[in-house]
């Protein structure tokens, strides 16, 4: 692939339009048709930088050094197939936050990730579950869980991510956080007509 073929390959991945890349580097969508298509082929390199930025890719990769550096040097090393996830928004890792399932962007993770969206970590009530604040959980969609795992909850148009507990024979759930500095939430009775289980913690990714 040439570079404008690399450009239009990344952004489709994204699900951006030629528009919003235009608007993204301060071009004009005629340059960004001209750039993918091979009009213009020496684009300057402040707008190579905006636009890998933009793509969530390195500039090497836009000119191609990439392909040719590690899985053909090493036999050890292989490509990761990847996978776009929808990035729905953040969920709380602490007192719950106002839930948006509004579609905010992707995530291009491992394709063998068993998910069907992914949402952003914000707090520290999981730190012992080895989730940190910023860190990308993929949840798998599914109206139950187990005892034990951890879930993306909504509690009466709210998220939180919590590793849950039922007791059936009590009427009552409880959703234990994963630090000590934080109390376990408990919901019994018509409490539990608020609650909706959005799907189970099944991956997550760490932020640098």
């Amino acid at each position: 692939m040439n570079i404008g073929e690399r450009i239009k390959t990344a952004r489709k991945e994204i699900d951006k339009t030629q528009q919003e890349l235009a608007d993204a580097i301060g071009t004009t969508k005629q340059n960004v048709y001209k750039y993918e298509n091979g009009i213009i082929t020496n684009i300057p390199s402040d707008k190579i930088e905006a636009i890998a930025k933009f793509l969530h890719v390195s500039p090497a990769y836009l000119f191609g050094w990439e392909e040719e550096s590690l899985y053909d040097q090493f036999d050890n090393i292989h490509p990761i197939k990847l996978k776009k996830f929808p990035l729905l928004g953040d969920i709380a890792c602490g007192e719950p936050i106002f839930a948006d399932e509004d579609r905010e962007s992707y995530i291009m993770a491992d394709m063998d990730i068993r998910a069907d969206f992914c949402l952003r970590a914000k707090g520290d009530s999981m730190i012992n579950a080895r989730i940190q604040d910023g860190d990308i959980v993929f949840i798998r969609k599914m109206p139950m869980v187990e005892n034990g795992e951890i879930a993306a909850v909504i509690i009466d148009g709210e998220a939180t991510l919590k590793r849950v507990q039922y007791y059936p024979q009590k009427g009552k759930l409880i959703l234990y956080p994963e630090n000590p500095n934080y109390e376990p939430f408990f919901y019994s009775g018509e409490e539990l007509n608020e609650i909706r289980i959005l799907g189970k913690a099944v991956y997550f990714m760490s932020a640098l």
